[in-house]
């Protein structure tokens, strides 16, 4: 049942009702992981993991029901992508605002395993979200500056064994790592200072994606490529979380395509290997030049 209401009332009712839906989830989640910190027993943890999963997703849930009941906001979703909530998917979409998060977990929820993303470190003092992120095996990684690094050469690397032993964790489970290959939330001004050859994407970052495969590489099943436009808002830039809560996104369009793991990227030394460094950087190239088309005509769909 949607309820439209005016901004006014909209936004703290909004925000109440989020805050109060994260403090109804998160309780139960930071409960259930000391229970299975407390107690390692193998069996026991199976079961707390798939207690977590279901508290994490019917949060999910109820947010997305917000979303729906109280704006406009449509999710139109195309593509060939048979998905599984048993599956083990590399999941490589674009990333224009924060409004990506929610409309991810809106499609994807309950259809593939809990997305994970990769974290920088200091989220995990956000109240409440940062220790659910903690509980629930999202990975947390510290970057450094070239300055930091070039002062203290040891931390080199450490970012990258993150990566593994994140990816060691999940080889296990039904997992969907999530990874938002241009590094950064799209902005006019970072496309041009980048010289982008695409219409409508960043550069891609092809590494993070290469130590994934490399390290999980024969554990994942499939590639889930996600294209998301805005295309109401489009020529205005790109949509905030206001711009979400005060009804102002309209319709979000999303295409999913589900593609085969590349052999050739699942061995090799991103760091150290020139050639399997430029043939992964050739891969990614490819799959974004594809991925820039798609997203113009996904814009330019019932012109």
């Amino acid at each position: 049942m949607r309820v439209l209401l005016p901004n006014w009332v909209r936004v703290p009712a909004g925000a109440v009702l989020f805050i109060a839906n994260t403090v109804v989830h998160v309780t139960p989640l930071l409960v259930v992981t000391a229970l299975k910190i407390l107690l390692p027993w193998r069996t026991f943890r199976r079961v707390c993991n798939r207690v977590l999963m279901a508290i994490a997703e019917s949060w999910i849930a109820v947010n997305t029901a917000l979303i729906l009941g109280m704006t406009r906001t449509r999710f139109v979703v195309s593509g060939a992508a048979s998905l599984r909530r048993d599956g083990h998917y590399l999941v490589l979409a674009n990333h224009q605002s924060w409004v990506d998060i929610p409309v991810l977990q809106a499609v994807l929820n309950r259809r593939i395993p809990l997305s994970r993303f990769f974290l920088k470190s200091q989220l995990f003092w956000v109240p409440l979200l940062g220790q659910a992120w903690w509980a629930l095996d999202f990975p947390f990684m510290k970057r450094y500056s070239r300055e930091t690094l070039a002062r203290h050469p040891e931390l080199a690397g450490r970012d990258v064994e993150a990566t593994r032993r994140a990816c060691e964790k999940f080889r296990d489970i039904p997992v969907a790592v999530m990874n938002f290959v241009e590094g950064t939330r799209y902005t006019a001004a970072k496309h041009q200072a980048q010289s982008s050859p695409y219409r409508h994407l960043l550069r891609p970052r092809a590494g993070g994606v290469s130590f994934v495969l490399t390290a999980m590489g024969d554990a994942l099943h499939a590639i889930l490529d996600i294209t998301i436009v805005y295309p109401q808002l489009h020529d205005r830039g790109r949509p905030t979380l206001l711009d979400l809560v005060t009804d102002r996104v309209g319709e979000v369009r999303i295409h999913i395509e589900e593609r085969p793991i590349p052999a050739e990227l699942t061995s090799g030394d991103y760091q150290n290997d020139a050639a399997f460094r430029e043939s992964a950087q050739a891969w990614m190239n490819e799959l974004w030049a594809r991925k820039d088309a798609t997203a113009e005509q996904l814009l330019r769909k019932g012109e």
